[in-house]
């Protein structure tokens, strides 16, 4: 064969490589619309276990199949529909005066001086205590701030089911934010289109249908009480007479609502097109109905803490904003896209990337940390949890969007003097910051959050991840104080084994899984803390040298003396106190946290052969019934930082009902519970960035380090960021 046709077959093997890529498609920019169109979300028919959302990270829309919610009560045992956001909270009355400076703590020594925790726990403190611990944690709780719903008649007259609806086709445009819901009810089509103002909590609403003009299709916009629950919606509609709402028109297209609960207040208000009248339907409910001409209804129903603007964006305008933002979110920051890829597990993981990217723009980079669930329902009365925030937000900084992280973080600032008085109060130095808390930043009495401690280092974390993204002076002036009293708690609540020459975490603390909660006070040195101590104070040492400080002796005699990692038989265990994690049943549950110091940290205290044998033995015998969402993601990352790409893939698509996620993209854990939990979406966020782009100490001029490289993986990315 001629030299001329040599080079032309291996010209020809370049360009048809053996991941299907050429080597020109390999250069080209990731097509982000396709990637993002081709996991827009369908329903065709009334699937009440997937709700589809609209939101803004600030205020969320929740609706069913009609683009409103026009069926909740069909969807109260799944994924609730409510209207929620951030600020939107409520306190039931509190006749006995019942306050967290009152409530009687419990005094555990802790390296020989006594320190105060808000316990309660049957059986262990007063019953007295009970009452009191039992409203100070159900308030104030998130506040379903109104239902806006269809109202379609029958023919002879009687208000629609759910079953009447046909021919459903809803459609959630994930490149626009825009919901469009297409049902025909006794023959007549019905089309809505659904949005949310991006900066506004404000919805926009456009419907169209013959049933408008006949009477038979109207909107009612109505007000709740506020609810206690556990979990639910956030709503109380059986109780119209404990609160207030006043409407006020003006002229013949808008109204406005002054709301009073109680002690809250809020204010919200209605705009729509001409030839729609709105009258009173009933006690906090009202119903806009077209004339008989009407051919569509447009409208918005916007919420506020003051006083709403005279002029509110028209529903054309808020579509059209909505649509402005979601394409610069989808057209910004990171991408991956598995679409050339032969292992046909590449589409659900790359649909449940994009959703999640979705979902947490939604719900989790609000200026609060989002509860579980975030603004689309209640779990834990409202509360969020500050151990969970980094499951909720730390993939925004790895994915080039930090600045999504860092609007949640002057909840932290806020909140630093009430962490530093719970710190002074227990005979420490700097800011000890609590689990499960409201908008103020109190705890609540508990048997087990108050002796938390995995939540401590999160603010260094959530400080290094900004600067690695921005990293300059003025990012480390903005943190300094947050980084550096957060690593004086920590090295403070070290405390000396002088038997041992060792500085000693606890007692008292409850690890991060929450199995060894019945004694506190003899459990130290867990194995996740331990090593998220050392690399929390590392790092806060690391932000005294950019700053031109010299290193605090303190934090460095504290991270050159902790303990190693507890081991039992060649696998790290839970903690040096609890080294049953594999041999006594029942133990391997809830989260395998003895795995976090490879993957979710850099793994500065592992050996990494027995991290290796850990990880299969969790892979090979752990009690998945009983994990969380964000287990698998956790199991990913060690996979991904130990070299086994197909054990990471694994971990993320694992069939098991902890790790299933629905068709609106959420993961699911217990029922109507906790019918979603955004920690399971944020963790596969971070896990996959992680797997793509690496992490410091990856290896060197490997393509996508944590995933398989068997030939069967093609994975494009850019805009990612590696993990620390």
């Amino acid at each position: 064969m001629e030299w001329k046709s040599w080079l032309l077959v291996a010209a020809l093997l370049f360009a048809s490589r053996g991941d299907g890529l050429s080597a020109a498609d390999d250069r080209a920019p990731i097509d982000r619309r396709a990637l993002v169109a081709r996991h827009n979300v369908v329903l065709t028919n009334a699937d009440v276990s997937s709700p589809l959302s609209v939101g803004n990270g600030e205020f969320a829309f929740t609706a069913d199949v009609t683009g409103l919610q026009t069926f909740a009560g069909n969807y109260d045992g799944t994924i609730p529909l409510s209207t929620m956001a951030q600020w939107g909270v409520h306190a039931m009355p509190n006749p006995n005066g019942y306050t967290l400076d009152k409530f009687p703590r419990t005094m555990i020594d802790h390296d020989g001086h006594p320190a105060g925790y808000l316990y309660d726990e049957n059986g262990k403190t007063p019953p007295a205590w009970h009452a009191a611990a039992g409203y100070l944690y159900a308030n104030p709780g998130r506040l379903n701030l109104g239902r806006l719903a269809l109202v379609l008649k029958t023919t002879d007259g009687h208000e629609a089911r759910l079953e009447d609806l046909k021919d459903i086709h809803q459609e959630l445009d994930l490149w626009t934010g825009e919901l469009r819901s297409h049902f025909t009810f006794e023959g007549e089509a019905v089309e809505v289109s659904t949005s949310c103002h991006p900066d506004h909590e404000q919805v926009a609403v456009e419907i169209q249908s013959a049933l408008i003009a006949k009477g038979r299709l109207s909107v009612r916009l109505a007000f709740p009480y506020g609810s206690a629950g556990f979990s639910g919606n956030g709503a109380d509609w059986t109780r119209p007479a404990a609160h207030q709402t006043v409407m006020t028109l003006h002229g013949s297209q808008r109204a406005d609502f002054d709301r009073t609960l109680d002690d809250d207040h809020y204010h919200a208000a209605l705009a729509w097109s001409k030839g729609s009248q709105l009258a009173a339907d009933g006690p906090h409910r009202y119903l806009l109905a077209g004339n008989p001409e009407a051919k569509s209804i447009g409208l918005v129903a916007a919420f506020s803490q003051s006083m709403l603007p005279a002029r509110l964006p028209t529903w054309s305008a808020t579509r059209a904003t909505s649509a402005g933002m979601w394409q610069q979110f989808w057209s910004t920051g990171g991408a991956i896209d598995l679409s050339h890829s032969k292992d046909p597990r590449w589409h659900e993981l790359e649909r449940r990337i994009v959703l999640s990217q979705y979902l947490t723009r939604i719900q989790s980079c609000g200026s609060l940390p989002p509860q579980e669930t975030g603004l689309t329902c209640n779990s834990w009365f409202g509360k969020f949890h500050l151990e969970m925030h980094w499951w909720h937000a730390a993939h925004f900084a790895l994915w080039g969007r930090s600045e999504l992280l860092e609007r949640s973080l002057p909840f932290y600032q806020r909140s630093l003097p009430k962490a530093q008085a719970m710190a002074g109060s227990q005979g420490y130095a700097g800011a000890r910051w609590p689990k499960c808390v409201g908008p103020s930043g109190d705890p609540a009495p508990s048997y087990l959050e108050c002796f938390l401690i995995w939540q401590q280092p999160h603010p260094i974390a959530y400080a290094e991840l900004c600067y690695r993204d921005h990293p300059d002076q003025r990012t480390l002036k903005k943190y300094q104080e947050l980084v550096f009293e957060t690593a004086k708690f920590m090295a403070a609540f070290a405390a000396w084994d002088t038997n041992r020459n060792q500085y000693r975490i606890g007692p008292p603390f409850a690890d991060a899984a929450e199995i060894y909660f019945a004694d506190h006070e003899q459990q130290w040195n867990p194995a996740f803390e331990t090593a998220y101590w050392r690399w929390g104070l590392e790092t806060a040492q690391r932000w005294r040298e950019r700053l031109g400080l010299p290193r605090d002796r303190k934090w460095d005699d504290v991270i050159a003396h902790l303990p190693p990692l507890p081991t039992r038989d060649g696998l790290y265990v839970a903690a040096e106190t609890a080294t049953d994690t594999f041999t006594v049943p029942g133990r391997n549950t809830s989260h395998p946290c003895m795995l976090a110091p490879l993957g979710m940290l850099d793994g500065s205290m592992v050996d990494r052969e027995t991290m290796r044998r850990t990880l299969h033995k969790v892979m090979a015998d752990w009690d998945w019934a009983n994990t969380w969402g964000w287990d698998y993601p956790l199991m990913a990352m060690t996979a991904a930082r130990l070299g086994e790409g197909e054990a990471a893939i694994q971990a993320l698509l694992m069939d098991k009902p902890k790790n299933h996620y629905l068709v609106n993209g959420h993961n699911p854990q217990m029922g109507p519970t906790l019918p979603l939990y955004l920690p399971g979406n944020g963790g596969l966020l971070y896990a996959t960035a992680m797997m793509a782009a690496g992490w410091d100490g990856a290896p060197a001029g490997k393509h996508a380090p944590g995933f398989p490289d068997d030939g069967n993986w093609v994975v494009k990315w850019e805009g990612l960021k590696p993990a620390p």
